[in-house]
């Protein structure tokens, strides 16, 4: 049996994310020298157990080592499994140290994509704009507002980057009826984009003709600050912006200004840059912004999944069999 390890600086988040019934199955065919989840500081403490280390197994709250400290600390790690998805701020030196990493991003999708969904069907029907306010009292003001909504029929919707989750998104956009889906990806060959049913275009097109706008980018430096003003400006008066990706691909000052300007448009932002907003910010105050914090992926019981992709991942490589969620240094150029 490989030896094993698990390593977090979020001791507590990483015995939720693996609970006893997945690490009693990682312990049926690997071995564990210690139940201690190892941080960053005890790494000396517990050196010869690391440098013994094949696998490790990790989540929210990974540990950064540099490749010096994989060299010195980790020299025998053949693998990385990482039970939740961007793995952007600790990937890199490993994979250049040759170990392998797999990351559970697909599991972590689902509930993105269950979320934006979700979210995609109440703003086509105007729910947040009609949505009372009950510091109004009995005045139901908000019933009568000046735009219309297609509801969930013959609606157009935009989705900003076809990755994972954007797939997922457009998957369960396919069960409505007669919806037609915009999609902004450079990445994405007209091929594919014909196999999902959906239709490339530009980020001024889709900003100017969706119902609802789903961001769904990569988050790397060349996504940063990519939804400013000039494509909010163009927004229609009932359409919603809903973001699920990251809060620094967004022009937060030019979206605000794009809200101030048509109150009957709204924002739906899940993640905000810097998280949570400044105190000062007017996403606290505005009418039009709906803010939730950074709720869209895994948590609750949804956390579990993440672990037995994992389990299940560690399984096919010990085994020599096909994996299938490897990252590899190619990859984080399109990676949330």
């Amino acid at each position: 049996m490989r030896n094993a390890v698990f390593i977090g600086e979020w001791k507590g988040t990483l015995g939720n994310v693996y609970p006893l019934p997945i690490r009693e199955k990682l312990y049926g065919f690997l071995n564990f020298e210690t139940d201690n989840i190892i941080s960053k500081n005890e790494i000396d403490e517990y050196k010869d157990v690391l440098s013994r280390a094949e696998y490790a197994f990790a989540t929210w709250g990974m540990s950064r080592f540099t490749r010096d400290e994989i060299r010195e600390y980790l020299p025998n790690l053949k693998a990385v499994f990482y039970a939740a998805g961007s793995v952007q701020h600790f990937v890199r030196e490993f994979l250049e140290e040759g170990v392998e990493v797999f990351s559970a991003w697909a599991a972590n999708a689902v509930p993105v994509a269950e979320y934006t969904f979700a979210e995609i069907m109440l703003a086509t029907k105007g729910f947040f704009q009609k949505l009372h306010r009950q510091h109004l009292g009995d005045d139901w003001s908000h019933r009568r507002v000046p735009v219309n909504f297609p509801g969930n029929y013959e609606s157009k919707i935009g989705i900003i980057g076809a990755g994972m989750i954007g797939k997922m998104v457009i998957e369960r956009l396919h069960t409505l009826d007669n919806v037609e889906i915009l999609v902004f990806d450079p990445f994405l060959p007209d091929e594919k984009a014909r196999e999902l049913g959906v239709t490339k275009t530009d980020l001024k097109t889709l900003f100017a003709e969706s119902d609802v706008i789903s961001n769904h980018l990569a988050n790397n430096p060349q996504t940063v600050g990519m939804l400013n003003g000039e494509l909010f400006s163009l927004m229609q008066p009932h359409a919603a912006f809903i973001n699920t990706g990251r809060g620094a691909q967004v022009v937060e000052a030019d979206m605000i200004e794009a809200l101030r300007q048509v109150p009957t448009r709204v924002a739906i932002l899940d993640v905000t840059e810097p998280e949570p907003p400044a105190a000062d910010s007017p996403l606290y105050t505005l009418d039009n912004v709906f803010l939730t914090p950074h709720i869209a992926g895994s948590m609750g019981n949804e956390v579990h999944r993440m672990a037995e992709y994992m389990c299940e991942e560690c399984k096919a490589y010990d085994a020599g069999e096909a994996t299938r969620y490897g990252v590899t240094l190619k990859m984080l150029e399109t990676m949330a």
